[in-house]
This record gives C-alpha cells, structure tokens and sequence, in this order.
C-alpha cells in the first residue's frame, strides 16, 4: 500500500479531500493530516509516508517551502500539489520543487477523480519501476545495459531546469535518468531520428542539446554513466552545427574511445596561440581551428581566452567600439561553431586594423610581438633599442610603426605597464614602496611616486589603503 498524507490549512476541504476518494482502491492508505507545513514536517519525521499531497497557500510555512523541505529530507517521498490556480508559472514551480502532479481542488468531482488518481498512481509505478529496471545494485558496478540505444539530453547552461524533460512524451513511455546534469532516456524500442526529433521539437530553444547513444548494450552500467558524463558534453559541443538544430546520432564507441588532450598539452597550445598569428595568416587560421577540434578544451578555457584577447587588445587591435560590441554577446557563445565565429570576427577585425595603418602582416605581428615582451619585461631594466632588437627590427623604424600602432611612443607605453605593475604589486603584498618601486622598473622611488600621483590621483601609500578598505 501507498502510504499518504494530507496537509491543507482548511479544515473542511481537507476532510472533505479525504472523504471523497476511495483511496483503497487505488492501493493507498491515508496515514496522517495536517494544518500546516510545520506541522506536517513533525509527523513526517516520526512516520513513514511514501505520497505527500499538500496545499500551497498556507500560513506560516506554505507549500513551496515545505516542498523545498521534503525534497531535502526525503527524496524518495513523492508529492502532489492541491491548489485552486491554472496560472502555468505557479504550477511550474511546483514541478521544479519535485511534485509529480497536481490538483485543481475546484475542479475534483466524482467524474474525475478515478482519472485523476489512476494518473497519479501511474506515475508513482512507472518511477518504481524505472527505478528497479535501470538502476544498478550498488554492490554491483558491473550491471550490463540492456538496450542498445538511448536518448540523451545535455544542458547548454549547466544545472538548467530539468522539469520540461518530464513533459515530453518520450518520458511517459521511458525512465528519464539523471547522470549528474546529463538526462538519459534508455529506449526500449528504436525510435527513428525524425520522430524523435518530432518529440524533441520543444526543447529546441537553445536550452537542451540531444544526441541519440547507439551501441550501448551489453556495456556496463558504471562504464557508460561514466564515459556519459565525462564526455557527451564536450562531443556535443564539438559537432559541426550547434546540436539543438538537430538530433545528433553518436555510436558509444566513439565517445568511449576518445583520448582528450592533457591539461599541459592544452595550456602549451594557448600559449603558442597568444601570438596571435592565427589571426593573421590563413594557414594558421586553419591549423588554429584544426588543433582547437582536435584537443577539445573546456568552452571555459576557450572562454577565458577570449577574455583575455579583449583585455590585452583593446585599443591596439580593436577600438572601443569594436570591442564592446565583440563582447556584448560573449556569453551566448554556447558551441564550437558559435566560438568559431567569434574568433573568426577578431581576426577579421586584427587585419582590417593593419589595413587602416598600412602595415604589412608581418610587421604587425612584429609590433603584437614587442607589445607582450614589454608587459612581460616592464619590472626589467629596458629602453626601446632593447625591443627593436628582441624583435629585430631597426630603432628608428620600430619606433615609427610602434607609435602609430598604439598611439602612443614608447615611452609612454612603457610608464603605463609599469604603473600597472605598480598597482598590482601594491595591493597584493605589503613591501614597502621603495621596493615596489624596482619591482616595477623605476629606478627612482621618488620620482616613481611622483608619477603614480599624476597618472592615479593618488600617492602609492594612499592608493594602497584604498584597496585595502575596498576588500
């Protein structure tokens, strides 16, 4: 027998609730009731109820919270909501909290009752059911799969509301499982792509990505919850065309073979990309996009690589308005097609700025090249013949092409990566301001803080203090 219980402040309608129904014949016995969401946690703390059905407007603790409540402290526990609202957002957060159904008490009558109970039923054996023919024995990391296909649903947003899944009809004729953030729907029968696609319509709205698993049985269970989790993501992320357009159909064997790149191997081709040639030269543009499929990295290290081009560029390859409009929709960039794009747009924009300045690729490339050796070497002694000749080219001309790309001599350049350097060391240590001084190149501690004050508005110890008030 399902063992329930029925909280609902109004005294009448509960009773009135309970009475109606002949819950017997459908397998469930009322074991307790309650006024209100406080009182209902204490009876559910020293008694054992499988259903909970619970009003939602209630004084102190109301149903959304007591939901929220049983959710946490008894998750096998199902619920149902009773309510009097139609208002799709209000019905919505019920599901999300974990309610499995819900009930319009205003429109409960005796002709409906037997169809409103028999579905709630159904759902409760259909997730025990589910439950018992998916779920592997703990003792046993060896259960074997027992279908040959499965339907598998990735967030685009990790940790994006799983409530619509339920919804889809796919999910009332097959367990829907969660892998960890990754739903898997293990197919009983094969389904072709289009109807599946059919079924997948809804979801297409850049929340879910689906791919359709083949060749799953006889695998076992631990293995391709595993291999799932850790590698359907980034497959998905990969494909040619951004997988919520479209069904993706994924033999098992090709994700379980899959050997990504290293950590190191990856930062070693981040570091070689910061040079910045790819952006320059087609041959390296396609070698850039070749090793980026090839190596797979997280979308948030390609993400924190964009960061930086904007960071680092900004004003030199890009002007503002470029800029902000490159990273006005940065976050949306949700596959590798979409990041492609993107980087394809700043390259674009990098050789339309050598076109504007009548510069030659590598002459560019050159200047990009002095740029990052001065903020690399700006606490070292250095003068301007240092870097003409780091990046061997003659003083006069360097000095020339470096003053109309950035606007500024080198001098000037030169002064602001050193404040900057200032600033950083001044609120991440406590040396005192003579030595941050030479830390950042300046030979002279008092004509460095003469500096400071003119560039920052502040003295060094001034400046200092106000970060330290701001952390």
């Amino acid at each position: 027998m399902i063992r329930a219980m029925v909280v609902d402040d109004e005294k009448l309608v509960r009773k009135g609730f309970i009475s109606v129904i002949d819950w017997a014949s459908f397998g469930i016995v009322i074991v307790g009731e309650a006024a209100d969401g406080k009182s209902a946690m204490e009876f559910l703390a020293s008694n054992e109820v499988d259903l909970l059905f619970t009003d939602i407007t209630m004084p102190g603790m109301n149903g959304f919270e007591l939901l929220k409540l049983v959710r946490h402290r008894f998750p096998r526990m199902k619920s149902v909501v009773l309510t009097c609202h139609h208002e799709f957002d209000f019905l919505q957060e019920a599901l999300r909290l974990g309610a499995i159904d819900y009930i319009v008490k205003t429109l409960l009558d005796m002709e409906n009752v037997d169809d409103v109970m028999n579905r709630i039923v159904e759902r409760i054996q259909w997730e025990e059911n589910s439950r018992a023919a998916y779920a592997p024995p703990l003792e046993s990391d060896q259960e074997r799969v027992s279908v040959a296909s499965a339907l598998l649903l990735c967030p685009v947003i990790p940790g994006e509301d799983s409530t619509e899944l339920f919804r889809m009809p796919i999910a009332q004729r097959n367990p829907l499982m969660d892998l960890g953030g990754i739903w898997m729907a293990p197919l009983s029968r094969s389904l072709p792509p289009a109807e599946l696609n059919r079924e997948l319509v809804s979801l297409h709205a850049g929340k879910w990505q689906a791919a359709l698993v083949t060749g799953l049985q006889g695998h076992p269970f631990a293995e391709v919850k595993r291999t799932l989790s850790e590698r359907l993501a980034r497959q998905l992320f990969y494909e040619s065309e951004p997988a919520a357009a479209r069904l993706s159909t994924i033999p098992y064997e090709t994700l379980r073979r899959e050997q990504p790149a290293s950590a190191s191997e990856i930062e070693t081709d981040f570091a070689n990309w910061t040079s910045l040639k790819w952006a320059l030269y087609s041959s390296d543009w396609e070698a850039f996009v070749q090793k980026v499929q090839l190596c797979g990295p997280d979308p948030e290290r390609l993400a924190a690589f964009a960061e930086s081009l904007g960071k680092n560029w900004n004003g030199l390859l890009l002007d503002e308005e470029t800029n902000k409009r490159l990273y006005a929709d940065l976050n949306r960039n949700r596959t590798w097609k979409q990041w492609k794009d993107w980087f394809r747009s700043f390259s674009d924009n990098a050789q339309r700025r050598m076109l504007e300045l009548s510069l030659s690729r590598e002459v560019l490339l050159s200047l990009i090249h002095a740029v990052q050796y001065m903020r690399l070497h700006a606490g070292d002694k250095m003068n301007q013949s240092d870097v003409a000749l780091h990046i061997n080219m003659s003083r006069s001309y360097f000095s020339q092409c470096f003053a109309r790309f950035a606007g500024q001599s080198f001098g000037e350049m030169l002064r602001h990566l050193r404040i900057e350097r200032a600033k950083t060391l001044l609120l991440e240590s406590d040396a005192p301001v003579y030595e941050i001084a030479s830390l950042a190149g300046f030979e002279d501690d008092k004509y460095f803080s003469r500096v400071f004050k003119e560039r920052v508005g502040k003295l060094p110890t001034e400046y200092r203090m106000s970060g330290m008030k701001t952390v």
